[in-house]
């Protein structure tokens, strides 16, 4: 006989499932009271649009109140720019339709590529510029002296949506701002257990110690990691990337959180430089002797005290058994570097110290109240994919204007809302071209949804709770599966375009032929869209994340010779990796084997390890206790990274020649303490580049094209040597 936990839904009997199942019925509750409130109010003072402030609550609805204030606020600025452009635009060609759409074109290709680069709500003041235009203007073209009336008439409906949003939403939210702070605690302890957990694997000799296996994991090689903990890896870094726009949103809503938002995001990056920092190319160059396994015992058990340190909610109020912790673990590192002199062991400790260093900083900047206004992160900006999305909006806008033009379609404003709406909110996702089609498949759901809603529902209402019941029942599937990973930009699409299309006003007039050739428009445009971002100007993964190994590549060679040595500096860059690495994965997921999008995800971390190490070999080399003969072989070797993306192992080779003949110097004391540090740095640096030649070499294999000899070779390789001038071979190595 079945139990009942068999017989029940999964969601009824796993509590994380039945907490996101409330969570999204309570999201569900809130946007239907925000629709019917923004539709009443619309009604009240007699707009002449009142389904757009329904597809205003559409875009700005969203579970965290402050996520949704911050989106309403550049929504509006986006609007007031999008309307003042219209009403320019319509002023200056309104007799010439071809001039007006080509310059609508360059507004749209400009919103596209602005929006690529803007994160999280400001992204919206860019798409809604682009939308607004063809809203406001869309009504006018058979009468441009109305130009105006329409800007005022798009305003209101889209303030009307948006204070009925906030006041339902807020109304029914607790903001708490201390759960931003515990969700931050949390991911330091997941990040503190993670580490814990790789110390245990090390110290037991490669095997799991809660795992039991019939042979032990043998060390070495390029791949050194079990696979549970590559996944934690990966999880980790996107639950960070995740909890960073947590922090963003709670930052536009809670005083508390906006104070010490920049520390936070500092302290959430620093924190992704750590998971970072575990990656198999620095492992590889440890051993399986006793000192090795008791070291990562004595890390391991350090990592356990800090948890039970931080298991109470508040530690972030009481940090300082942590750090006291961390500090008496610095020193006993430090008399262990003294009595140390292979040069593996040397090197273990000495990342390890590191480790310990990073996480001191890491939890200082989460405690902080705030961090001086220099220490500020950068946003990566992705500038061919901005000016890929860029074209492929101008490109379809175009388009379609040539098409309304040509074949004096009715429908051709609808047609042209559609691409400017659609072409600007897939723009704000990592991979447009993917977002497209699931934009397009929303949309083109959305259609038989109106016909149904239009032929079943509307000639039956009678008054206005049925027609808000009536609108929430076919909006239902859009906002339920709107925060879906999967379903998500898709949802959105059919709940936003389901409420343009809809044609509801007060009476009601009904007109087959217009309604039929709205959705015909619609059809039309989510095939344009389609077509623009993947026909068109498809995309190339490949060619995405060659760039990017290319970008980490030269910014660890920038970072040696250019970048100024101090503590911001390093934050910035490492922010800006960071997101790099974030990019290379989701490209890499997309073309690649399985294997190949491991390691170069393994070697991109290592990248981040090597800048970390060329940093330390800096300023170890700056110290004035340090021999005049040492500093000067560190900077010469930190200066081989000139050479870095035409021949990495020559770089590995000037490291550790320059590591061997500081060792051979290396004396007691102080001055001899930092020369063994700066050799062991010179030492990683150089295995990790012996490592994975071919991620930093400009000839690299994913800078080939997929069918070029090579293009496949594994990174642990050397690169053949090309000429200057024809790019032929003249030796191949190895």
């Amino acid at each position: 006989m079945p139990t009942p936990a068999r017989i029940l839904p999964a969601f009824l009997t796993d509590d994380a499932q039945w907490h996101a199942v409330r969570g999204r019925a309570a999201f569900c509750l809130r946007a239907f009271a925000a629709i019917g409130l923004a539709l009443s109010c619309s009604f009240f003072f007699q707009l002449e649009s009142p389904m757009s402030s329904v597809t205003t609550v559409m875009i700005v609805a969203n579970p965290t109140v402050g996520a949704l204030m911050a989106k309403s606020m550049w929504r509006v600025i986006g609007t007031l720019l999008g309307a003042t452009i219209a009403v320019a635009l319509m002023a200056v060609v309104a007799q010439s339709p071809v001039l007006y759409t080509m310059m609508l074109a360059v507004v749209v290709a400009f919103a596209c590529l602005v929006a690529t680069f803007l994160r999280l709500f400001r992204a919206y003041a860019a798409v809604l510029t682009g939308y607004t235009i063809v809203i406001v203007a869309g009504p006018s073209y058979a009468d441009p002296d109305g130009i105006f009336l329409s800007a005022m008439a798009r305003l209101s409906a889209v303030t009307v949506g948006i204070v009925a949003t906030a006041v339902v939403f807020m109304v029914t939210s607790v903001r708490r701002p201390d759960r931003v702070m515990a969700q931050v605690g949390q991911m330091v302890r997941d990040v503190i257990a993670y580490a814990m957990d790789f110390h245990r694997f090390q110290f037991a000799g490669g095997r799991s110690p809660d795992v039991v296996t019939a042979e032990p994991v043998v060390l070495g090689g390029f791949r050194t990691l079990p696979l549970p903990l590559n996944d934690r890896r990966g999880t980790l870094l996107a639950r960070i990337s995740g909890l960073m726009s947590s922090v963003e949103y709670a930052a536009a809503d809670t005083y508390e959180i906006a104070r010490r938002v920049n520390a936070l995001r500092v302290g959430l990056s620093g924190l992704a430089g750590v998971v970072a920092t575990y990656h198999p190319l620095w492992h590889d160059l440890e051993n399986d002797a006793p000192p090795m396994r008791r070291l990562h015992e004595r890390i391991a058990a350090l990592m356990a005290e800090i948890l039970d340190l931080t298991e109470g909610a508040d530690w972030i109020e009481t940090p300082e058994p942590v750090l006291a912790a961390l500090g008496t673990a610095l020193e006993d590192l430090a008399v262990a570097e003294r009595a140390v002199q292979d040069g593996a062991l040397l090197s273990a400790i000495d990342n390890m110290r590191d480790v310990l260093v990073q996480l001191d900083a890491v939890i200082r900047m989460v405690v902080a109240p705030s961090l001086p206004r220099r220490v500020r992160l950068r946003w990566f900006l992705d500038w061919p994919t901005a000016l890929r999305n860029g074209a492929r909006g101008g490109l379809i806008a175009l388009l379609a204007g040539l098409l309304w033009y040509v074949l004096h379609w009715s429908a051709g404003p609808m047609l042209m809302l559609y691409v400017v709406a659609a072409s600007s909110l897939v723009a704000t996702t990592p991979s447009a071209s993917r977002s497209s089609v699931m934009m397009a498949a929303g949309t083109t759901l959305s259609v038989p949804a109106g016909i149904a809603c239009h032929m079943l529902a509307l000639p039956r209402i009678d008054g206005f709770p049925l027609l808000w019941f009536s609108l929430c029942m076919f909006l239902a599937p859009g906002i339920w599966l709107q925060f879906s990973p999967r379903y998500g930009i898709g949802a959105f699409g059919y709940g936003v375009f389901f409420a343009a299309m809809l044609d509801v006003s007060n009476p009601i007039h009904y007109d087959d032929i217009a309604l039929t050739n709205t959705w015909m428009a619609f059809v039309a445009a989510a095939a344009l869209l389609v077509l623009g971002f993947r026909v068109i100007l498809p995309p190339d993964d490949r060619l995405d994340a060659g760039r990017l190994v290319g970008s980490l590549s030269r910014a660890l060679r920038r970072l040696a010779l250019v970048l100024p040595v101090a503590p911001e500096n390093w934050v910035v860059w490492e922010g800006l990796q960071i997101q790099k690495i974030w990019r290379l994965a989701m490209r890499l997921s997309v073309g690649v084997s399985p294997d190949e999008r491991q390691a170069y995800t393994d070697a991109a971390l290592g990248a981040v390890s090597l800048g970390r190490l060329v940093v330390r070999a800096r300023r170890i080399a700056e110290l004035p206790a340090l021999n005049v003969a040492d500093a000067e072989a560190m900077r010469a070797a930190v200066r081989g990274f000139d050479g870095l993306l035409r021949d990495p192992e020559a770089t590995a080779r000037g490291l550790v020649d320059a590591a061997q003949a500081i060792l051979a110097r290396a004396g007691e004391g102080a001055a001899g303490l930092e020369a063994r540090r700066g050799a062991a740095c010179l030492q990683q640096a150089a295995y990790i580049l012996r490592a994975v030649p071919g991620f930093f070499h400009r000839h690299g294999p994913l800078q080939l094209s997929p069918e070029m000899p090579g293009a496949h070779r594994p990174l642990d390789r050397p690169v053949p040597v090309y000429t200057p001038l024809l790019g032929r071979v003249r030796r191949h190595v190895g």
